[in-house]
This record gives structure tokens, C-alpha cells and sequence, in this order.
């Protein structure tokens, strides 16, 4: 596997190895990271608000998500793949300025199409930050890739954890125009990308003559397309499983341990704490024992805590939900750096393929597990989704990136 020696050499531009780690720039684009995961979070935490306010079917609550993800998740590899070969710093700002209209749009909606129309926007501007940021991030990493995307990734579980909370305590009580005060993260998250974009473009400048980087694996263009498509499976069944917490954690603890909603709410944020530590730790470590070896631990790893989980107690349901989620979080940093190392110079297009179309698929996976449940039970869900680890064991199909010197 990779180690920091050979990933440093598969930058997207000028060699990242010639350039130190930036990290008030890395600090920064977690922080963006931040704002755009809390503003999009805050959408699917006002449904019920929404379905009261304007009698929406459940039919038509799910075409609000299908509209969110389409441009939010589907958007993204393409605009990565546009922007490796013709960069462009603009897009940093203007992609939170969508976000912002959409916001403001989503809190003085007075129709359905309205609200389709704002959660586009709101979803085309995700679908710009992710590409665009992650690729600065890698820019500034100083050749340590790992920790320069998993800071970057933690900002936006931050993000995720902290919308809905926001949104309980700001919109519920007080109303649906009150997701305008929203409004106010995506403008200073604006001045930030901003500063961003200015050091990109600068980075460009600098970087005019240089030689870009090259592939160093040896490996041919079959090989790194079934190493991809390894990946992507191994993201596949990491974000089948993590949906079966974040979705239906709560009901499951409701009706095997019969515990409250508050109390049910807690075991899932003490999940979502333990995601967002594995997710800052698993990038430092993979820059210092290789993608692969955390990769083996992050997913098949996880294995022996998921299995047992649905035959435990509450105790250890709890004790095992915080250990799953730090080691199934660690994986993914790590995966998005090896695929960024079996590609160079398509930085963007692989932070689009594994920020958006796994996003996207593992919804539809979420929405199918939602049927199962109707079906066979919650619990059902679980004994099931307990096995999902075990594809971890496609990592030995994974080669290494070290090639020929």
C-alpha cells in the first residue's frame, strides 16, 4: 500500500511535496465543510413542519429528498471532472451563494414547487463546495493527504450532527421563516470560501509551467478501474450500514429497550461523536501505515461489533454503536485518498464520485430499508445490515499504488 512517500507524488497540480501544509487553509475548508453539511441538514429536519404547513403527502416528501439528492449527490462528479481540467476558483463563493438563496428561498416558500425549487438550490450548491473544496484541502496538505481529508470530512460530521439541533431549537418553536436566520452561516461561510478561492487562484498562478503529476503505480488503466470499483463498493456497504444508524437507530432502541425519544436521540449522537473521531483519525493514520492497512481494519474490522450488536443488551448496544461507528468512520478519509492516488490529476471528480453518488445510492439503500422494516421488523433490519462489514474482505482484491520507482 501507498505510504506517504508514494501518495505525496500524486497531487492534482504542482507537486504537493515542494509546498507545506497550509493549515489554516485546511482549517478553513473544514470549517466551510461545517456550514454547508449544518445548512443542507436542516431540510430533511423541517419535513414534518413542511408537511403540516402545506399538506404534503409522504409521496411528496420523498420527491423533496429525490430533488435534494439528484443535485446535490448526481452533480458532483461531473462538475469535479469539468473543474480537474479547467479549474476554477469563482465557483468556491458562488457555490455557497446558491445555497444562500436557497436557504432564504426554503423559509418564505408559500408552494410545493417552491419548496423543490429551493432544496435544488440548496443541493447544486453542495454539489459545487464538495469537488472544489476537497480539492484545495489536498492542495494544502502538504503531501499529508490523510489529514488534510479527514479534517475536511470532520467539519461536515460536525456539520450533520450539529443542523438538526439548530433546528430545533431556532425553527420548530418559532416557525418556518425562521430558517432565514440560516442564512447568516452561508454568508460568513461565503467570506470564508472566498479567502479560499484567492489562495487557489494564487496556488494556479504559481503553479503555471509546472510539470503536473503522473501516475507512479504501474498499474493499467483495467487494473485501476476494477481498484475503483472495489472502492466503491467497500463505500457502498460502509454507507448501507451507517444509514441503518442514522435513520433507524432511534426506532430500534424505541422498541427493543422501549426507551424515550430523548433518551434514543442521546445513543445516536454518542454514534454520530464516535464517527465524526474516527473520521479525523483514520486519515493521520493511513499517512503513516498506508490506505490499505486502515482500510482492512475500518470496514472489515467492524465486523465482530456489528454481528453481536443486534443480540445485546442496551449496555453494550451502546458500547458497540460508539465502537462501530470509530472504526467504520476511519475507512472513509482513507478510501478518497487511495482513489485520489490511483488517478492523479482527478482530484475533483473522485471527491464527487465518494461525497456524491455513494451519498446518493446509499439513500435509495436507506429508503429500501425502510421498506424491510415495514415489512419483517426493525430489528430485522439489523440482523441484516449486521453482515454488511463482511464485505470488507473485497480489500484483498485492492493493489498496491507503490509501483515502480
Amino acid at each position: 500500500m501507498a505510504m506517504t512517500n508514494a501518495s505525496s507524488q500524486a497531487a492534482p497540480a504542482a507537486p504537493s511535496v515542494s509546498n507545506p501544509l497550509v493549515m489554516s487553509i485546511v482549517a478553513s475548508c473544514a470549517l466551510a465543510h461545517l456550514i454547508n453539511d449544518l445548512i443542507q441538514s436542516v431540510l430533511p429536519s423541517i419535513y414534518p413542519m413542511l408537511k403540516e404547513n402545506y399538506g404534503l403527502t409522504f409521496a411528496e416528501v420523498g420527491l423533496i429528498t429525490l430533488t435534494f439528492q439528484v443535485t446535490a449527490s448526481l452533480l458532483q462528479p461531473w462538475i469535479g471532472f469539468y473543474t480537474d481540467r479547467h479549474p476554477k476558483p469563482f465557483l468556491l463563493p458562488a457555490g455557497m451563494v446558491c445555497t444562500l438563496v436557497g436557504i432564504v428561498l426554503l423559509a418564505f416558500v408559500t408552494s410545493f414547487p417552491t419548496i423543490l425549487m429551493a432544496s435544488a438550490l440548496i443541493g447544486i450548491g453542495s454539489s459545487t463546495f464538495h469537488p472544489e473544496t476537497s480539492r484545495v484541502a489536498r492542495l494544502a496538505s502538504g503531501g499529508r493527504f490523510g489529514l488534510a481529508q479527514s479534517t475536511f470530512q470532520v467539519g461536515g460530521n460536525a456539520g450533520t450532527a450539529i443542523g438538526p439541533l439548530l433546528a430545533a431549537a431556532i425553527i420548530i418553536p418559532f416557525g418556518q421563516t425562521y430558517v432565514a436566520w440560516f442564512g447568516l452561516f452561508a454568508v460568513f461561510a461565503i467570506g470564508v470560501q472566498y479567502r479560499l478561492s484567492r489562495w487557489y487562484r494564487n496556488h494556479l498562478n504559481a503553479s503555471k509551467g509546472k510539470k503536473t503529476s503522473r501516475s507512479t503505480h504501474g498499474l493499467s488503466p483495467a487494473r485501476v478501474k476494477f481498484a475503483l470499483v472495489v472502492l466503491a463498493l467497500l463505500v457502498f456497504s460502509k454507507y448501507i450500514y451507517m444509514a441503518s444508524i442514522t435513520s433507524y437507530f432511534t426506532f430500534y432502541l424505541i422498541e427493543r429497550f422501549d426507551l424515550s425519544v430523548a433518551s434514543s436521540q442521546l445513543h445516536l449522537f454518542l454514534f454520530l461523536g464516535a464517527v465524526a473521531a474516527g473520521t479525523f483519525f483514520g486519515g493521520p493514520i493511513g499517512d503513516r501505515i498506508g490506505r490499505k492497512a486502515v482500510i482492512w481494519f475500518s470496514i472489515l474490522g467492524a465486523a465482530p461489533f456489528t454481528l453481536a450488536m443486534p443480540y445485546v443488551d442496551l449496555f453494550w448496544t451502546s458500547v458497540l454503536s460508539v465502537i462501530i461507528g470509530f472504526i467504520l468512520a476511519s475507512a472513509f478519509s482513507a478510501i478518497v485518498v487511495y482513489a485520489q492516488e490511483l488517478v492523479p490529476g482527478n482530484v475533483g471528480m473522485i471527491a464527487g464520485v465518494f461525497f456524491g453518488l455513494m451519498f446518493g445510492f446509499s439513500g435509495i439503500a436507506a429508503a429500501s430499508l425502510g421498506e424491510l422494516a415495514d415489512i419483517h421488523g426493525i430489528e430485522f433490519v439489523y440482523k441484516l445490515c449486521s453482515f454488511m462489514p463482511l464485505l470488507g474482505m473485497l480489500t484483498v482484491l485492492l493493489p498496491s499504488t507503490d509501483g515502480k520507482r
